[in-house]
């Protein structure tokens, strides 16, 4: 059984990659084009205005690259570190639990995001076509899979 679960897990990963980047670049594209029920409830979010346009459109791009898979661990550490400031600076000082301040999907964000980080696109990633390119035939495939637990 863990040797099954063990081969799935970069095609795991990458799903779940997929999924949290489209779901992060939705939020920006709600904040800034209005769509999908638009920001607070409708409307957008005024152009340069701090921070609230700067997020959005960390969200729409970063999101987009984390879910494309392309140079998804530097789009994810920016993703995770606009979150945690998301998550301190507007969340936490209305109250000290997600559950209380309204917090729970910048926590989440941030943390998934800096998971990726950690582990890289998984399978399914562009990150993964071009690094294929420039490496050498005869490169271990152990090698190239990310780290198993």
């Amino acid at each position: 059984m863990t040797g099954r679960l063990n081969s799935a897990q970069p095609y795991a990963l990458g799903l779940f990659r997929i999924v949290i980047g489209l779901l992060f670049a939705c939020h920006g594209a709600a904040s800034l084009f209005g769509v999908l029920g638009g920001a607070m409830g409708g409307g957008t979010v005024d152009a340069g205005t701090w921070p609230g346009w700067y997020a959005a459109v960390i969200q729409l791009v970063g999101g987009g690259l984390v879910a494309l898979g392309l140079g998804t661990r530097a789009a994810a550490f920016i993703s995770s570190g606009s979150m945690a400031y998301a998550y301190f600076k507007v969340h936490q000082p209305e109250a000290l639990w997600p559950m209380q301040n309204g917090g729970e999907a910048s926590a989440i964000f941030c943390w998934a995001m800096l998971l990726l980080v950690f582990t890289g696109s998984g399978a399914l990633g562009l990150d993964r076509l071009f690094a294929s390119r420039g490496e050498s035939e005869t490169e271990a495939a152990s090698e190239r899979t990310p780290v198993a637990a």
